[in-house]
């Protein structure tokens, strides 16, 4: 990894009048933190995002992954196992291919409300996580212990 840290960005398309607004915080905070935003990939929805994700990750041009997305809650428990089950999945991925996923899932259980409330928040911490997790994983890489603490910050 150079520098610059190369992030590629999900962005669910279902409620895409929340999703684009986290799209532009994250690419704005991306540029902000100094990442250079390398992909950004549009997926039909939240339980989507996985196998874009694994494909994003196997790329050299690829350090991180910021997946955002707003899952509104609906009178059934979908939007649980949707949320749960895109979370997960996206945790192993970012262990398997040892590279960081910050994850901006708004949900489950938030309204529309809510979750354009929300928007702003996670996008950022979503890119800040992958960002700060990709330079402090860099590190970590390239220390050694020696007898003395080794602080990874």
């Amino acid at each position: 990894m150079a520098d610059r840290v190369r992030l590629a960005i999900v962005v669910a398309e279902f409620n895409y009048d929340v999703t684009y607004l986290m799209l532009q915080k994250a690419i704005e905070h991306a540029k902000f933190l100094g990442a250079e935003v390398t992909y950004v990939a549009k997926v039909p929805g939240t339980y989507d995002m996985p196998i874009i994700v694994d494909e994003l990750l196997r790329r050299d041009d690829v350090d991180a992954v910021a997946a955002i997305s707003a899952v509104i809650q609906g009178e059934t428990k979908h939007d649980e196992v949707v949320a749960h089950q895109a979370a997960r999945k996206l945790m192993d991925l970012s262990v398997e291919h040892k590279k960081p996923v910050g994850m901006g899932i708004i949900g489950p259980g938030a309204n529309r409300m809510q979750a354009l409330e929300r928007a702003e928040e996670y996008a950022r911490r979503a890119v800040e996580a992958a960002v700060k997790l990709a330079r402090r994983f860099e590190l970590l890489r390239g220390s050694k212990y020696t007898g003395t603490t080794v602080f990874i910050e």
